[in-house]
């Protein structure tokens, strides 16, 4: 008997906890092909059993790993509130993951990021502040380049009195190839507004990020 539906009948997405798996996206031959001419240069043979699949798993996987692409981050902005009972401090979310590639190589960047901001008549849901960090990271990217995309967007659309950006992140293009030195990691920041010009509510925003 199926424990999920109290019968001997295989279950369907309307009996609760099953859900359906989504359909998957079609691969498109030449990219399948691109992948298996990259298998083969690397030395093994497409054609064999365990890399029967592999092209287009590999294909599905970059369409999930970019999928950045597909969205704007700034729409994730788009809602904020004033009723905040009269807040005006530092609003800071920190220790966000996220993952990304290097534009170089290809190859995974894994970190974390704090965000904060000074509010100026407005403030956002904290969520949005991490959908911003991976609106950016799932594209392909450089650090330094991503760092100032999330800021530049915060500053644009929330229009606050001061933007912090810091991202901390480890580079495969560097622990797995090249250079191989794993455990290494790459920090960048941007300050914007007040935690730009003003000394002490930079060191006050970055004591709150625990730098």
């Amino acid at each position: 008997m199926n424990p999920s539906t109290g019968s001997g009948q295989s279950g369907s997405p309307e009996d609760g906890d099953l859900v359906a798996p989504p359909p998957k996206i079609a691969v498109p031959e030449e990219v399948a092909d691109a992948v298996r001419t990259l298998i083969r240069w690397a030395g093994d043979d497409p054609e064999r059993e365990g890399l029967l699949d592999t092209p287009a798993r590999v294909a599905r996987a970059w369409k999930e790993y970019a999928r950045g692409y597909a969205e704007d981050p700034a729409l994730h902005l788009s809602r904020t509130f004033e009723e905040v009972g009269g807040y005006d401090e530092i609003v800071l979310l920190k220790d966000i993951p996220f993952q990304s590639h290097c534009e170089h190589h290809l190859a995974p960047i894994i970190g974390k990021a704090a965000i904060a901001y000074l509010p100026g008549t407005r403030v956002v849901g904290i969520s949005k502040l991490a959908r911003v960090l991976h609106g950016f990271a799932r594209r392909l990217q450089v650090q330094e380049r991503l760092t100032a995309q999330v800021a530049d967007c915060i500053w644009e659309h929330l229009e606050p009195q001061g933007v912090a950006v810091v991202v901390e992140a480890s580079h495969a293009c560097m622990s797995a190839r090249g250079v191989n030195t794993p455990g290494v990691m790459m920090t960048t920041s941007r300050m914007m507004g007040t935690f730009r010009t003003d000394e002490r509510s930079r060191r006050e925003v970055l004591a709150l990020m625990g730098y």
